[in-house]
C-alpha cells in the first residue's frame, strides 16, 4: 500500500503566479486608471446590447459577484483593487444608462396624426442645402400631442427670419420617432428618446407666426446667418460649421465627398477646433499681457493666458451647441490648461480618460453613438501614438535643416493619419457600412489648411467685420474652403476611395474595439496581444456575407441582389434615402436598378416575381407594389408557387408561400428584414431591440 502524501508545491506555485500577476500589474500601474472609463462604458453599452430587465439584472449580479470575489479571495493588492474597481464601474455603467433612460422618459405619439396646433419654437436648424428649416417645437394647448416635437418646414412655407422663441400656428403630419427601417439601419427612435422628442413630421402648407420672439434671435443663429451671407454655397456652410457647429448649409453631395475622403471630422466641432481656439486665445493673451513690463514682472502671465484660453474654449463650446465631441474636447482642453498652470505635462491619455468618464457620467447613452466613439477613438489613438517611444524619438528637437525638419513633420502627420484611419475604420463600418480609405493622405493637407489658414482667416474676418473691413478676409477664407472642397471631391473620386461592408456583427465590432483599446492603453510587448482580438473581429466582419433580400418595416420597399450581382428595388420611385440605406446595407455603393430590369424578374404594375439561384436551388420571391388586389385565383397560385411573399398590406390567410410570408401583420411584429437565402437565414429589426423603453413605447402603437 502506498500512503498518499499531499503535495507541498501547490501553495508556492499559487504564490508565484500571484507574484507574476502583481509584477505585471506594477508595470502597468500608470495605465490601469485608463481602463476606468472603459469598464464604465462597457457596463453602459451592456444595457443597450442586452435585451431585457432579466439580462440587465444578471449583469448587475455578475458585477456584484466580481466585487465579492475581489474581497473574498486572496488576490494580490493591485489585482484585488483592479477587480474591485472594474466590477463597481461595470455595475455603475449599466445602472447609469438604465437610470438615464428612465429619467428622460417622455410621451411618444401613439399613432400618426394630422394636427393643427400652436407651438413655441425652442430650436431652429436652418438647412439651406435642403431648402427647409428643421424646427423643434413645444405644442401649446395641445394635450393630445407630445410635449416636444420636431417638424420640417419648407423655406417657402416658413415665416421670414424664423428664430427660437417665435410662436407658430401650423398644420403638420406627425408620427412617432421611427425605428430602423432594416436590420443594421439607423434607429432614430433611440436617439429621439434621449432627446425627449415624442414625434417628428412635416408641415403642410403655410406656417404662420402669431407671436415673435420676445428678444432678438440667439447669437448662434445670427452668427450662422452672417457667415453664410459672406460665403455662398457649401463653402459658406463649412465656414458656419467652424464658427457655430451648424452644418445645415453643406450640400449632401459635398458632405458625402467629405466623408468619402476622410475629412468629415472637420465638420464636427471637436478637438481640432477647440485646440485652435484655446491655443489662439492663449497666444494672443500672452502676447498682449507681455507688452506691459509691469505686468510681466509681477503676474504669472502663462497661468493667466491659460485661463483666458480655457474661457475661450468654454465659450466656443456653448456657442457651437455643446455637442458630445465638443464637450469632450472642452473638458480635455480645460484639464490641459490646468496642467499648464501647475507645470505638468499638458496632454496625456489620463486627460483623455478623464474627459471620457465625464461625458459617460453625464450622458451614458453616448457610448453607443458614433459621435462619442469616433471622437474618442481618434483622440486616444493620436495621444497613444505620440506617447510611443518611437514617435517621441522621431519628433524630439534636434539640430537640423528646415527641409529635414519638414520631412519629419510630414512623416509624423502621415503616421498619425494612418493610425487614426485604422482606429476609426471599424466604427465607421459598423455604423455607416462604409469608410474612406485615403483619409490619411487627404488630412496631410486638409488639417494644416484648416488649422493654420481657414480658421485664423475666418476669425480675422469676424473681428474686422466690426469696423466694416472684413471683406478681404472673407474672400481669402472662401478661397481656402474652395481648396478644401476640391481636395475632398478629388480624393472621393479616386478609384477605391471608399470601402463598404454589408454588416459588422456586434461580436466582431466588440473584438475590434477591445483589441484596439489593448493596443492603445497597455504598455510594453503585451499590448501586441490586442492584435489577436482585432484580427478575429476583422476576419469575422469580412466573412459575414451580404443579404440577398432586404425588406423595410412597412413592406413598401424591397431590394434584391440578382444572380448577376446587380442590385434592384421594387419601386422605381423609391427615394434617395431608401436607396442609399439599402445599397449600404448590401455593402455595395452602386446605384439600385429597377427590379423589372433584372434577369429572371417578371413584373406588372401590381406585382413582381423574381427567381434567384442560391445554395444550389432556385428561390421564388413575389412582392406586391400597388394598392390593388390580384384576382383570387392569380394570387392563390402566386402564393403557392413562391418561397417568399412580401406585401405592405395584410394578405389573406389562404396565401401560403413555402417559407416566408412577410405581410403587414408579420412585419408589424418583426420590423424590417434582411434575408440570406443560402442557409435560409432571416435577420429582423426586432431581434436587436429587446425591452428598452423606446421600443415598449412604440409597441403601444400596435
Amino acid at each position: 500500500m502506498f500512503d498518499f502524501v499531499p503535495s507541498t508545491d501547490a501553495a508556492p506555485r499559487k504564490s508565484a503566479r500571484r507574484d507574476r500577476v502583481e509584477a505585471w500589474l506594477e508595470v502597468q500601474r500608470d495605465q490601469l486608471p485608463l481602463w476606468l472609463p472603459v469598464a464604465f462604458g462597457t457596463g453602459a453599452a451592456a444595457w443597450f446590447v442586452l435585451p431585457s430587465q432579466g439580462a440587465w439584472t444578471g449583469w448587475l449580479a455578475a458585477m456584484a459577484a466580481l466585487v465579492a470575489a475581489a474581497l473574498a479571495f486572496p488576490f494580490g493588492g493591485r489585482a484585488r483593487r483592479a477587480l474591485l474597481v472594474g466590477g463597481l464601474a461595470g455595475a455603475l455603467g449599466l445602472a447609469g444608462a438604465w437610470w438615464r433612460a428612465e429619467s428622460v422618459a417622455a410621451p411618444v405619439l401613439v399613432r400618426p396624426v394630422v394636427a393643427t396646433f400652436t407651438a413655441k419654437v425652442i430650436d431652429v436648424d436652418v438647412q439651406t442645402a435642403k431648402d427647409r428649416y428643421r424646427v423643434t417645437l413645444t405644442p401649446v394647448d395641445a394635450p393630445a400631442l407630445p410635449p416636444k416635437v420636431r417638424v420640417a418646414i419648407a423655406t417657402a412655407d416658413a415665416p421670414a427670419n424664423l428664430v427660437e422663441g417665435d410662436t407658430l400656428s401650423l398644420r403638420a403630419r406627425l408620427v412617432g420617432p421611427p425605428n430602423a427601417s432594416i436590420p443594421g439601419g439607423y434607429d432614430f427612435s433611440r436617439t429621439a428618446w434621449f432627446m425627449g422628442l415624442g414625434a417628428t413630421g412635416k408641415a403642410m402648407g403655410k406656417v404662420e407666426r402669431i407671436a415673435a420672439a420676445p428678444a432678438q434671435s440667439p447669437l448662434r443663429a445670427r452668427l450662422t446667418a452672417h457667415v453664410r451671407a459672406q460665403i455662398p454655397g457649401s463653402a459658406g456652410g463649412i465656414a458656419a460649421a467652424f464658427a457655430t457647429g451648424d452644418r445645415g448649409g453643406i450640400s449632401a453631395e459635398d458632405e458625402d465627398a467629405m466623408r468619402a475622403s476622410g475629412l468629415t471630422h472637420l465638420l464636427s466641432v471637436s478637438g481640432l477646433h477647440i485646440t485652435a481656439v484655446v491655443g489662439a486665445a492663449m497666444f494672443l493673451a500672452l502676447r498682449l499681457l507681455a507688452l506691459s513690463p509691469w505686468l510681466a514682472q509681477r503676474l504669472p502671465l502663462v497661468a493667466i493666458s491659460a485661463g483666458v484660453g480655457a474661457l475661450a474654449g468654454i465659450g466656443y463650446t456653448l456657442l457651437t451647441g455643446a455637442e458630445v465631441p465638443t464637450i469632450r474636447s472642452c473638458v480635455a482642453a480645460v484639464l490641459i490648461v490646468i496642467g499648464i498652470m501647475l507645470g505638468r505635462q499638458a496632454f496625456t491619455l489620463r486627460l483623455v480618460a478623464t474627459g471620457a468618464l465625464v461625458v459617460l457620467l453625464l450622458w451614458p447613452e453616448s457610448v453607443v453613438g458614433p459621435s462619442f466613439q469616433l471622437s474618442f477613438a481618434a483622440i486616444t489613438s493620436i495621444v497613444a501614438l505620440h506617447e510611443w517611444g518611437v514617435m517621441q524619438r522621431l519628433l524630439a528637437p534636434r539640430d537640423e535643416g528646415p527641409v529635414i525638419k519638414l520631412g519629419r513633420s510630414l512623416v509624423s502627420l502621415l503616421a498619425t493619419g494612418i493610425v487614426v484611419e485604422a482606429a476609426l475604420a471599424p466604427i465607421a463600418l459598423y455604423h455607416f457600412h462604409k469608410q474612406g480609405l485615403f483619409g490619411a493622405l487627404a488630412n496631410i493637407v486638409a488639417i494644416p489648411l484648416t488649422t493654420f489658414v481657414t480658421m485664423p482667416l475666418e476669425a480675422l474676418a469676424l473681428i474686422f467685420d466690426a469696423v466694416g473691413l472684413g471683406a478681404p478676409f472673407w474672400w481669402l477664407t472662401g478661397l481656402s474652403l474652395d481648396l478644401l472642397l476640391w481636395i475632398a471631391r478629388t480624393v472621393a473620386a479616386w478609384p477605391g476611395a471608399v470601402a463598404a461592408l454589408p454588416s459588422v456583427p456586434v461580436g466582431a465590432f466588440a473584438c475590434m474595439i477591445y483589441g484596439g483599446l489593448c493596443l492603445m492603453l497597455l504598455k510594453g510587448w503585451v499590448r501586441t496581444l490586442g492584435l489577436v482580438p482585432f484580427a478575429v473581429g476583422a476576419v469575422w466582419a469580412l466573412a459575414t456575407p451580404p443579404p440577398d433580400l432586404l425588406v423595410t418595416g412597412d413592406g413598401m420597399h424591397l431590394a434584391v441582389r440578382g444572380d448577376d450581382g446587380r442590385l434592384a428595388t421594387l419601386r422605381s420611385r423609391a427615394g434617395d434615402y431608401v436607396r442609399s440605406v439599402m445599397s449600404e446595407r448590401f455593402g455595395d455603393l452602386g446605384e439600385l436598378d429597377d427590379l423589372d430590369t433584372l434577369e429572371g424578374a417578371v413584373c406588372s404594375d401590381d406585382v413582381c416575381r423574381i427567381d434567384l439561384t442560391r445554395g444550389g436551388r432556385v428561390w421564388r420571391i413575389v412582392a406586391t407594389r400597388s394598392r390593388y388586389l390580384l384576382p383570387y385565383a392569380n394570387l392563390r397560385n402566386e402564393c403557392a408557387a413562391a418561397d417568399i411573399v412580401v406585401s405592405d398590406r395584410r394578405l389573406p390567410p389562404w396565401c401560403k408561400p413555402k417559407w416566408l410570408k412577410a405581410d403587414r401583420v408579420f412585419l408589424a411584429q418583426t420590423g424590417g428584414l434582411a434575408v440570406t437565402l443560402a442557409g435560409a437565414k432571416v435577420e429582423t429589426v426586432a431581434d436587436g431591440e429587446g425591452e428598452h423603453p423606446w421600443v415598449l413605447a412604440r409597441r403601444l402603437v400596435r
